[in-house]
């Protein structure tokens, strides 16, 4: 018997995806998971006992060997997710220097409101761009501090690589890889502060976050005080310096052992398909398969416009066909909701739009956890969906 579910309309696809979960963030769990892969779970116990350092420091050790992470990097478990490690950096590195910072999508305006609206830097540069493109890479300046994102995970696009960040800057550079870390590669020697959720790629659980650190971001920690208050959430030194206990798995505040649990899980999965260049396969694999599908589609387009800034993890699709161009924003928007509740009705996919503030269009998680059959099977469902609300819209 075939392991997909089948749906009984003769006019729909035949096979949906066995796991039609897509969303980019908390994404789908690996292949296999069940609640059993907690069952060693440091539960009702103190995380700052021996046996609970142990298991924070266990993600530390396994994020730095699946990543190939330096070893004179620092690596520290944060909280707020992603969202809280990036404004840690913020907050706690900003302010020596002018800044220039990078924004293409939703999540890099956010860190400019932080830079240019909450801590008010003198000096700062905005480097914008639509979403679909990237801003010119090559106007930042590296004596300042520069501020990105890898991989936008609402707009689609990811910088290329990184041979455009100086070897010899004497600013930080300051990358939020949040959908890019275990998916890309990341050219360590080149980020001085590199941050992700567990949400993402692995598919772990909300709320904790991860820091990188550079030796030459340690330096600055060490030696630059902010003008402004620090929250002690944020803090890295005290008056001794690197706060050393912090990146052996002391964490800040109260970590979920049951999280932890799953995210060590998680890297275990990762260290048994390959690591990295596993991971990487996987993505590709699905990512590959959407394009295939684009190639042949007379209505979905990428919506990054240049293939050499693609994302193959938070895979942001736009509608080309002249019927729904046409349309104002307002239905445009409309026509999108109508089709993902056709998609959740069918269990087909589920949280396949655009991301709120994007273009009207879909965002196809393909992260490593997510299997390329699935992708496969999600593909006629797209054009069932989107051929049944142009003709019901019709009627």
């Amino acid at each position: 018997m075939n392991s997909y579910r089948h749906a009984m309309t003769a006019d729909k696809p035949l096979i949906r995806p066995l796991r039609p979960s897509f969303s980019s963030g908390p994404c789908v769990k690996r292949p296999g998971w069940t609640l059993a892969a907690l069952g060693d779970a440091f539960i009702g116990r103190s995380h700052r006992a021996p046996q609970g350092l142990a298991r924070l420091k266990a993600v530390i050790d396994l994020s730095r060997a699946v990543l190939g992470v330096p070893d004179d990097y620092r690596i520290a478990i944060v909280p707020g997710s992603d969202t809280g490690a990036v404004e840690m950096a913020l907050w706690s590195l900003l302010g020596e220097r002018d800044v220039d910072c990078l924004a293409w999508e939703t999540f890099g305006h956010s860190w400019v409101i932080d830079v240019d609206s909450v801590l008010k830097l003198a000096g700062a540069r905005i480097f914008a761009a639509p979403f679909g493109c990237l801003p010119d890479l090559s106007a930042v300046s590296w004596t300042h501090d520069v501020v990105f994102t890898w991989n936008g995970t609402t707009g689609g696009v990811r910088v290329p690589d990184g041979d455009w960040i100086a070897d010899d800057r004497s600013g930080l550079s300051i990358c939020d890889a949040t959908s890019a870390a275990f998916a890309m590669e990341l050219p360590w020697p080149k980020l001085d502060v590199t941050t992700w959720s567990w949400q993402k790629v692995l598919g772990g659980e909300a709320a904790h976050g991860m820091i990188v650190l550079s030796p030459r971001a340690v330096e600055r920690l060490e030696r630059h005080a902010p003008a402004w208050p620090l929250p002690k959430l944020f803090r890295m030194t005290n008056k001794a310096g690197l706060i050393e206990d912090l990146f052996a798995g002391s964490t800040i505040n109260t970590p979920s052992m049951l999280c932890v649990e799953d995210q060590i899980d998680a890297l275990r999965w990762a260290v048994s398909i390959g690591g990295l260049p596993g991971l990487i396969a996987r993505s590709m694999a699905s990512f590959d398969v959407l394009a295939r599908w684009i190639d042949r589609s007379h209505w979905a387009a990428f919506l990054a416009e240049d293939p050499a800034t693609r994302s193959n993890t938070s895979v942001c699709l736009k509608i080309v066909d002249p019927w729904f161009t046409a349309q104002p924003q307002a239905t445009q928007w409309a026509r999108v909701r109508r089709m993902c509740a056709l998609l959740e009705q069918e269990e087909a996919a589920f949280d396949v739009a655009a991301y709120r503030d994007a273009p009207p269009g879909f965002r196809i998680w393909c992260g490593a956890t997510v299997d390329a059959a699935d992708v496969v099977a999600l593909t006629p469902w797209l054009d069932w969906a989107y051929e049944t609300v142009k003709q019901e819209s019709s009627e």
